[in-house]
């Protein structure tokens, strides 16, 4: 299963996305839509999972969860805006994911691009920084990968550009 991760459009679909995720069979969106455009784009061209983030309107938030927790493949997937990171997860889910890790834990809302393991509760975490134009980041990004069985692999980092 390939799959297109990115986050924080905040209403902006850069066009080359679609170039980007044209070999991915799914698109995952960590938060931060912006517009019902954006959610209608995406899932006109693949199959789309998501989350709402913390400035997504209320049919956006109706749309999508605050928290979707499913498997891909074999891999237990967790992909919420607000998630913190190893050792500063956020306080909404840190009980829960020390109680029950998924073995990949996807996060926005940082605009910071970011790929850590966790040791201790054994996870991937994965946060694609902001593919939109609103934010402090100075280099868009989104990820791509893999998911095999029960492995996580081909991760790849894509800049789009700068915000202007």
């Amino acid at each position: 299963m390939k799959i297109g991760l990115l986050s924080d459009t905040h209403s902006f679909l850069d066009k080359a996305v679609f170039h980007h995720f044209d070999a991915c069979d799914e698109i995952w969106h960590a938060g931060d839509f912006g517009s019902l455009d954006v959610i209608e784009e995406l899932a006109a061209f693949k199959p789309l999972k998501g989350v709402y983030g913390n400035i997504d309107a209320p049919i956006i938030q109706r749309e999508f969860p605050e928290h979707l927790r499913f498997h891909c493949e074999k891999v237990d997937v967790w992909m919420t805006h607000i998630g913190g990171y190893p050792g500063r997860y956020s306080p909404s889910v840190k009980d829960a994911i020390r109680k029950n890790p998924p073995k990949l834990f996807i996060s926005g809302h940082s605009h910071i691009l970011k790929v850590k393991y966790d040791e201790q509760l054994r996870l991937l975490h994965l946060n694609p920084g902001a593919a939109g134009k609103q934010g402090w980041h100075t280099v868009r990004t989104l990820m791509r990968f893999e998911i095999k069985a029960n492995r996580i692999e081909n991760l790849e980092v894509i800049e789009l550009a700068g915000r202007s």
